[in-house]
């Protein structure tokens, strides 16, 4: 029995933008938080527990854009043609912040409040615009003769503004809870503070996305609902209850590393969700990762320096991680 390579490839792509999620969503989610200190100090120390390593986060968004061309070239095609203006969006607004991010910390005191904002509202566009892009690609695109047939502006639904502010919500969960494991003293207190409402409104995000996702698309519905899926995939919700419960058990207390690794599984749950729920397709609603798979020479081709550089990848990143293992106190940097 051969390889599965359009799995395999599936599988490395599903990783790539998990690991994007994962390591640029609490990036993200300072940004966004930014707007609710106002204490330059506090925001220097945010910003500071991130500096070391924020560079390399967007390495898994390259690595799952540049996978997806050379393994699904339709899907490629056929998702870039669709979501041409969200993406576009997005990257402006990774770049803006980028800009922001290294300005802010050179800036005169009359400048720094300008590159404040630009620093949120990049996050915010960025976070935004990748939410809204993921509403639309559950909602599906209309293909024919392996073309995009839809507008340029179809992106745009209600079920995709509210994904793109249901993933705001989550990467604010993910900054909030990654800066109670890196601070301490007063802005510990404040994200502690602020994280407990920001679960309860992730959780709502979740739960309403759920419903309205089988509601609006029955071959969503017959996935999630019909026997013996429904058995296989109801840990899932029950999961979801258990782990935002944790999460705010856990902020009673004395927290430290346990809310970011709640918010992580619980953001790798609703990650779950979404795969159960248009798996194995890659263009929803209908083209599967085998319809759009490249020849298998390439696939096999791709493959191997794929599965050479993704180690050096996790090595790099697990390692500056751990240089910069512990609190960040105010007044300390990296700039």
């Amino acid at each position: 029995m051969g390889i599965d390579l359009p799995l395999l490839w599936a599988i490395i792509i599903g990783f790539g933008l998990m690991m994007y999620v994962i390591m640029d969503g609490f990036d993200l989610g300072i940004g966004i938080l930014f707007p609710f200190v106002r204490e330059r100090d506090d925001r220097d120390t945010m910003v500071n527990t991130v500096a070391p390593v924020w560079d390399g986060n967007e390495t898994w968004l390259v690595l799952g854009g540049a996978a997806l061309m050379a393994a699904f070239p339709l899907a490629y095609a056929v998702i870039l043609s669709a979501l041409y203006l969200p993406l576009f969006l997005m990257l402006a607004g990774l770049i803006w912040r980028g800009v922001a991010f290294e300005f802010r910390f050179k800036a005169d005191d009359a400048h720094k409040p300008f590159w404040d904002k630009a620093f949120a509202w990049g996050s915010f566009i960025a976070a935004f615009s990748q939410g809204v892009a993921l509403g639309a690609f559950i909602t599906g695109f209309p293909v024919e003769n392996n073309a995009f047939t839809g507008g340029a502006l179809d992106f745009l639904t209600p079920f995709s503004l509210f994904t793109g502010a249901g993933v705001v919500i989550a990467y604010a969960l993910l900054g909030s809870t990654w800066l109670i494991m890196k601070t301490e003293g007063d802005l510990q207190k404040r994200m502690v503070k602020l994280a407990r409402p920001v679960t309860i409104l992730l959780l709502a995000v979740i739960g309403i996305v759920s419903l309205w996702t089988p509601l609006a698309y029955p071959a969503v519905a017959l996935r999630w609902f019909s026997m013996p899926n429904l058995l296989f995939f109801s840990p899932v919700p029950l999961l979801v209850l258990i782990t935002t419960g944790a999460i705010l058990s856990v902020l009673r207390r004395d927290p430290h590393a346990a809310p970011f690794i709640l918010a992580l599984l619980l953001l790798f749950l609703g990650y779950s969700g979404l795969a159960i729920s248009v798996w194995p397709n890659i263009i929803p609603p209908g083209i599967s990762i085998w319809t759009a798979a490249a020849p298998p020479e390439s696939m096999g081709f791709t493959l191997v320096g794929a599965l050479f550089v993704i180690p050096f990848i996790l090595a790099y990143t697990a390692w500056s991680y751990y240089v910069f293992r512990g609190k960040v106190k105010t007044g300390e940097g990296y700039h």
